[in-house]
Parts: C-alpha cells; structure tokens; sequence
C-alpha cells in the first residue's frame, strides 16, 4: 500500500474590502449578478464574475428550472459563455458571490463539485491556473491560487 496525500492552501480575508481592488471590482460585479439569479425554487443564489487575460468581465448566475437537473450553475454559466464569446482569453480569476434569501450566509461559499470539474477543465486547457475567490452574501472571502486546491484529484481527457 502506498499514501498519496495532497494539502490544499487557502486564504482568508476577513471582509471584502481587504482584497485587492480589481478583486473587489471582481466580486463587485459577482454579488451584482447574485442578485439578478433565477433561483425561485431553492432561493440560494448566486453570481459569479470571471476576468479574462483582455481584461473583460463576463458575469453569469444561477438560473434554475421546475425539473432541477435542467438548471445551470452561476460558475459555468459564466465561464461557458466567455469561452463561447471569447474562445482564445485565458481565464485569470472567478470571483463568486452566494446567498439564500432564507438565511444569512456569511462563511465563504465554494463552488459545487460539478462547477469545480468545468473550472478545472479550463485551468487544464489553458495550462494556466485560475484564481478562485469565494464568498457569501456577506463576510470573510476565500482565496484559492488554482482550482486544484479545491479539486485535487481531477479527472480529465487524459482518462478518456
């Protein structure tokens, strides 16, 4: 038997306004996405802001339906429309925003697993790795320098 062991590192800021401006300017317009989220069923919404390496911003959100599975995360609605619109931009950071109207949500928020696997599919592509910060609808965000902190056994092509 063998042990393979990974460590995952992450930063935490304890408020918004502690982050690099273009950071805040990023979750700016995530939290402004979160707000414009589809989400009557579960009412947790979210938004997501990514950077492209030409320095545009492409927001998405969630958008849910009746039949659950046929919704859409904020993360890939976000990062498949830039690489729809922008095919050759490297992403360079995802910020994400996420809040239920329920409740308070103030630790930070990271993205599911199936929005882990489409980031790390980009990080991948690009050979590059993507800044990831998260929050909730308010307080501490968290920083990862590449989304293998936040997946890091991944699959991809090389499997296929």
């Amino acid at each position: 038997m063998k042990v393979l062991k990974r460590e995952s590192v992450l930063f935490v800021y304890v408020a918004l306004d502690r982050l690099p401006k273009d950071v805040v300017h990023l979750m700016e317009a995530a939290i402004k996405a979160r707000g414009k989220a589809y989400a009557p069923y579960s009412k947790f919404q979210v938004g997501a802001a990514v950077l492209l390496s030409n320095n545009v911003v492409v927001t998405g959100n969630n958008q849910e339906n009746a039949s659950y599975p046929s919704g859409l995360c904020a993360e890939r609605t976000a990062i498949y429309y830039a690489a729809s619109q922008y095919p050759k931009e490297n992403i360079l950071k995802i910020a994400i925003s996420a809040g239920s109207t329920k409740k308070q949500t103030s630790r930070p928020i990271p993205p599911c697993g199936a929005c882990r696997q489409a980031i790390s599919e980009y990080e991948l592509k690009q050979k590059k790795p993507i800044e990831v910060y998260f929050m909730g609808a308010t307080g501490a965000v968290a920083k990862s320098d590449s989304l293998s902190n936040l997946l890091p056994f991944t699959f991809d092509k090389s499997e296929l």
